[in-house]
């Protein structure tokens, strides 16, 4: 994984690890360290893959119960830097996608997928009920959807992904798809970081808790955020 100098307020992440372009443990900490600790200005992070496929899961390294524990903790951990971060996170879709690998497209805050992209859960397929997505994709698709989609491993479109929620929109080429997230970080860029920083954080907390305690404690963030008003 190579992560590029920011530019103009983006940071470049590449993931290049053919033919899968599959994570391991050491990939996931550096990217919570980035995702945890930006440069200073840093508005946008970028995340694309080089290949056929996007992302097709994680290597297994543990055997031991505590191996297991330790390696499931760090995928937790990306899944929460993910969410937690103050950047906006954009996903570059140019191929499959599997396992692990849709969980990073579904926790960025916009994704966008070339039209031949396909995405699966194939855990079943090796004797696995996927906890780590189970904590997560019911959320975004539904209870019966993640329920289908991790019982029986089956591939879905990009096109299907998107009316799931799982990613943002399609493109029709790989050169359309790098043009589209282009435009999209560009409309990003146009608007103010704190912002969106503050948006993230509401949608992390109003998710977390009921709908009354979401409006309730939207009184006091409105109130911050108006006094805030002008700031960059």
């Amino acid at each position: 994984m190579t992560i590029h100098d920011p530019v103009d307020g983006v940071v470049l992440v590449e993931v290049n690890r053919p033919p899968g372009n599959l994570f391991t443990i050491d990939l996931c900490k550096r990217l919570v360290s980035l995702l945890e600790s930006p440069a200073e200005g840093v508005h946008v992070l970028r995340l694309r893959a080089v290949g056929e496929a996007f992302c097709l899961g994680r290597e297994r390294e543990g055997a031991t119960a505590a191996e297991l524990r330790a390696e499931s903790q760090v995928l937790v951990d990306v899944m929460r830097a993910l969410r937690r971060t103050r950047l906006v996170t954009v996903c570059e879709v140019q191929g499959d996608a599997a396992g692990f690998g849709v969980g990073l497209v579904a926790a960025c805050n916009v994704s966008v997928a070339v039209s031949s992209a396909r995405f699966s859960f194939p855990e079943v397929g090796i004797g696995l009920a996927p906890a780590l997505v189970l904590a997560w994709l019911p959320r975004v698709v539904g209870e019966r959807e993640a329920f289908w989609l991790t019982a029986t491993g089956e591939a879905v479109s990009a096109a299907r992904a998107v009316e799931l929620g799982l990613v943002n929109a399609t493109a029709g080429s790989p050169e359309e798809l790098v043009a589209e997230v282009d435009d999209r970080i560009a409309a990003l860029r146009a608007r103010s970081p704190r912002v969106h920083a503050d948006i993230r954080d509401m949608l992390r907390v109003f998710a977390e808790v009921g709908d009354d305690a979401a409006l309730d404690v939207s009184i006091d963030r409105l109130v911050v955020g108006s006094m805030r008003r002008g700031e960059g």
